[in-house]
């Protein structure tokens, strides 16, 4: 990458961190404070752990649209603004029903299409794939870092503290996309976007985005289930003190990051994503498996964990760059805006449908619905065509467009031939 594509590609990165690391922070301790919590259920609990997910599913597509017309940055600054106030929010309400509310209004920030669709405008196309992994490295870290920043946090400050280090976090982010991610440039003119239903409707159409769609769903209402049942199982069945989860995890994390990176390699460089992605899907299958059938011991735990955490981390890192690459010209804000709806719309599924499954059937109802959707991904991985590279010389081409005088006419005509390639990118 030249230096404007790192600074770009640095500071989006540290936005996007800054904010999943609020609304992933609460996921390993949630399902054991949430019941101090004034009306709180097993069933308001998941309702709470993943409502975020259906504000952000509702609103990720008018976001992505929207930037594609009035801007990317204008549309990130209202997004956490509203991601500020949910925050505020959820801090202050000791019922779960304020919770609730604070975590739907969270989501309502709707910006994760927006932060993708402005990293492709900021990059070539032939460091798109690299920029997109390393958002997507970026957001595994965050979570990671949340697993060990949560347990922490809440034995300091509780629930309430979480929420607080959000809102902050969400400020934060407003000054360094101020500061430090330049202007994109303007890809097209106004008079040439297709119509927003024309894009919406080209999107939803192209079965390569579909399935790539499908699996982001999977993803994360597997990652959002699993948090429901896993923090249960580690304290009250396998006697793990909150206080000492932040190391269990760290543990996990950090050998479950450096061990996917070989993959992450071999999937682009040897041009084998399919393999890699389809692999991966079947590893979260069957640690998934694991964690529900073969968790006697907190060493068994672990290794469930690991495995889980490496294809997650894997296919979290992937699946950005696999979205850019399909995604049709002048649209990809309306590409990244149905992926990331498909990506909040599982998370809270897995949240909600996971709660009234484990006050209903337990770890059987909440692991039964992570292997069948997991295995349903597996199928539709194995079915897809390989994705498509894009070589260096294949790069978008730019080019100058000025009115002129007839007298200008043969000049303009010898600027053509010359290859003016300044000015407005196409």
């Amino acid at each position: 990458m030249n230096n404007s594509e790192r600074q770009a590609v640095a500071a989006l990165a540290s936005v996007y961190s800054m904010r999943m690391l609020g609304l992933f922070m609460v996921l390993p301790v949630f399902a054991l404070l949430g019941p101090d919590l004034t009306g709180a259920t097993p069933a308001l609990i998941g309702l709470a752990i993943g409502i975020y997910g259906l504000s952000q599913a509702s609103l990720q597509i008018p976001f992505g649209a929207l930037s594609d017309r009035l801007g990317r940055k204008r549309l990130i600054y209202i997004g956490l603004i509203i991601f500020a106030a949910g925050s505020l929010l959820a801090a202050a309400s000791d019922h779960i029903y304020g919770v609730i509310a604070g975590r739907a209004l969270q989501g309502a920030g709707a910006i994760a299409s927006v932060l993708m669709a402005l990293v492709s405008d900021l990059t070539r196309a032939e460091q798109r794939t690299k920029a997109m992994a390393s958002i997507g490295v970026t957001i595994g870290l965050s979570f990671s870092l949340s697993l060990i920043l949560g347990p922490l946090l809440s034995q300091v400050a509780g629930l309430a503290g979480i929420f607080y280090l959000t809102a902050v976090l969400a400020l934060a982010a407003i000054v360094v996309v101020w500061k430090l991610v330049p202007e994109p440039p303007a890809m097209v003119t106004k008079g040439e976007h297709l119509p927003a239903r024309a894009m919406l409707g080209h999107v939803l159409r192209d079965p390569r985005l579909l399935r790539l769609d499908f699996g982001i769903f999977a993803l994360h209402l597997a990652l959002t289930a699993m948090f429901i049942q896993v923090p249960v199982l580690l304290s009250d069945q396998l006697g793990l003190a909150m206080g000492s989860m932040w190391w269990y995890y760290l543990t996990v994390m950090i050998t479950s990051f450096f061990a996917m990176v070989p993959f992450i390699i071999i999937g682009e460089k040897k041009r084998q994503m399919k393999a890699v992605l389809s692999g991966a899907v079947a590893m979260l299958l069957l640690a998934s498996l694991a964690l529900w059938q073969w968790s006697a011991t907190l060493a068994a735990a672990w290794f469930g964990l690991f495995f889980f955490f490496m294809a997650f981390n894997l296919l979290e890192a992937s699946l950005p760059s696999l979205i850019s690459k399909e995604s049709p010209s002048g649209a990809k804000g309306t590409a990244m805006g149905v992926y990331s709806t498909s990506q909040f719309f599982g998370a809270f599924l897995g949240g909600a449908a996971g709660g009234v499954l484990a006050g209903w059937a337990g770890a059987d109802g909440v692991f039964g619905l992570m292997a069948i959707v997991l295995l349903a991904w597996l199928v539709i991985a194995g079915t897809m065509p390989a994705p498509r590279y894009r070589d260096r010389g294949e790069d978008e081409f730019v080019v100058e467009l000025q009115e002129s005088d007839a007298d200008d006419e043969s000049s303009q005509m010898n600027n053509d031939r010359t290859g003016v390639n300044h000015g407005t990118r196409c």
